[in-house]
């Protein structure tokens, strides 16, 4: 994270400029962030357990799974909401305990989270900005500069590929897609490395899915390492180019795009290990078609071979 600027009118600089995010080559070697036996322990209820997870800049990890799977926990431990109680923790190769969302944003993890946390009844640029507004004049009677961020966010909008014909009106009445792309575009602005997306797609319909997963990939390409949590795995298989299933807070699942299809993925996804195990009884109702389940041994042998690649 780097703090910002004021503008240039009758203003003595007291921030740095922000500066573009480098763009890393995807796939690159060394990971931003890494999970290795990780797990989180509230009292005696294990929420999660045995995580291992790789970020590389210019990569979309997608980390899928049912409710109470252990995404939400894997989210606060990374956005150092909360802090692990086992395994290893590392940011750029050095294991840390983050204790606050604030030391995450410092090493340039973001979180845009499903109520992307904008005022809705503000403009579109001072939710760009808001709670680091630019300012001009000098102290004591500095006042904001609307010009500076007005056009700052229509330039940061238009790199990411987003273009609003107006940026004074309320951002509360752009679509759920539209206000997710801003709330990625804003993360990039302020120096994002690790970009983490909780179900961004979760309450948007299919036009507005495909804009949110488009300026996922807009994401990738500049460099960043992207968390995409979400429970669609199509959603998933669009864009990601890691898969990482949570079944009752362990690794069900880690494979690259390269040796995982669709419907493994979604098997994964749906609990095809269960409805395998009880695809006999299953046979046994009326109305029941058991036809497309997979066998039970398949499933195992696949997940097996994909964490022996992960």
């Amino acid at each position: 994270m780097t703090d910002h600027p004021t503008s240039s009118d009758d203003a003595t600089p007291v921030q740095d400029a922000p500066k573009d995010t480098p763009a890393a080559a995807p796939g690159d070697a060394r990971p931003i962030v890494r999970l290795r036996g990780a797990g989180k322990a509230y009292g005696n209820v294990r929420a999660l357990h045995g995580v291992d997870l790789s970020v590389h800049p210019g990569q979309v990890t997608c980390v899928l799974g049912d409710n109470g799977a252990g995404k939400s926990t894997l989210i606060k431990i990374i956005s150092g909401l909360h802090q692990h109680t086992e395994g290893e923790f590392l940011i750029d190769g050095e294991a840390v305990h983050l204790s606050t969302p604030r030391e995450a944003l410092d090493k340039g993890i973001a979180t845009v989270y499903q109520d992307l946390a904008t005022v809705p009844l503000m403009p579109v640029w001072r939710n760009f900005f808001l709670g680091s507004e630019l300012t001009k004049g000098p102290w004591p009677v500095r006042r904001l500069d609307i010009a500076a961020m007005k056009q700052t966010a229509d330039t940061e909008l238009r790199a990411m590929g987003i273009v609003l014909d107006d940026l004074d009106q309320p951002i509360g009445t752009l679509s759920g897609g539209q206000r997710q792309s801003v709330a990625i575009a804003r993360a990039v602005y302020f120096g994002a490395r690790v970009l983490i997306l909780d179900e961004p797609t979760a309450a948007l319909g299919v036009k507005q899915s495909g804009v949110v997963l488009k300026y996922i990939a807009a994401a990738r390409d500049r460099g960043l390492g992207v968390i995409f949590i979400t429970h669609n795995p199509h959603h998933a298989y669009m864009v990601g180019d890691h898969f990482s299933v949570l079944r009752l807070g362990t690794m069900e699942l880690s494979a690259s795009r390269a040796d995982v299809t669709l419907e493994e993925l979604t098997n994964h996804m749906a609990g095809g290990a269960e409805l395998a195990a009880l695809k006999h009884e299953l046979a046994q109702v009326r109305g029941v078609d058991v036809a497309g389940l997979p066998e039970e041994q398949d499933l195992q042998a696949s997940g097996a071979a994909s964490k022996g690649t992960s």
